[in-house]
């Protein structure tokens, strides 16, 4: 049996690299993201399109969570509402929106499994980045819960949290933020993008099946609990 996957952000960075990871195991994979040349072009902030979409897709065995923003780089004082509330839309509400649109067919069939992207951001607070923290902080605790209430069902949900990595999203920081989030990890680089795909193809597999609701680090030894 030919499992599928859904990979949101998956035409670049972390996505694209899950993507392509997955595939290689046989995996069907299909990529949701804005940019034109995803298979389903949709705004995971938009939950009415994400619901139409799920009814083109059918159901699906894995779901990986990778679509995010980075938001403003500022201190929390001078961020405004419509920015602080652009990166919840995207990273929280669009998690949510997806949860909420492929969980109920993966109970059904009795097997699943959800990664959900996190950040060292949501455990430690990056500074200047409150929005984005906050954001993943969120995307942690939602994960703990629901990975709990699907304990006894097949699904399990799991997330990452990765350092900083060679992607176009932290591209766009200043080299700034970039020398301070690498100044953080021991092992003095940034990841790859490959290193997060190799642990995702586990967390999705059948070789996980004792952990749900946890976060797993990716982070060079940055990572501290």
């Amino acid at each position: 049996m030919t499992r599928t996957a859904l990979v949101t952000g998956g035409l670049s960075g972390l996505g694209a690299a899950c993507a392509a990871r997955l595939a290689s195991d046989g995996i069907k994979v299909v990529t949701m993201d804005i940019h034109a040349d995803a298979d389903f072009v949709v705004d995971v902030a938009d939950p009415d399109a994400v619901a139409a979409a799920a009814d083109s897709i059918g159901p699906i065995d894995i779901l990986v969570n990778s679509a995010g923003i980075v938001g403003p780089n500022m201190p929390l004082w001078e961020v405004d509402y419509e920015a602080w509330s652009a990166v919840f839309a995207v990273n929280v509400f669009g998690t949510f929106n997806l949860c909420h649109a492929f969980v109920p067919a993966m109970r059904a069939s009795g097997w699943g499994r959800i990664v959900n992207f996190a950040s060292m951001a949501g455990k430690d607070g990056n500074p200047n980045l409150s929005a984005y923290s906050a954001s993943k902080g969120a995307v942690i605790a939602m994960t703990k819960s629901l990975g709990k209430e699907l304990a006894t069902s097949g699904v399990l949900v799991n997330a990452i949290a990765p350092a900083v990595f060679a992607t176009p999203m932290n591209a766009a920081n200043t080299p700034e933020v970039l020398a301070y989030m690498t100044g953080l990890i021991p092992m003095k680089r940034m990841g790859r993008p490959e290193e997060v795909a190799e642990l995702v193809a586990w967390l999705t597999s059948d070789k996980m099946t004792f952990s749900t609701g946890a976060v797993f680090d990716i982070s060079g030894g940055r990572a501290t609990y």
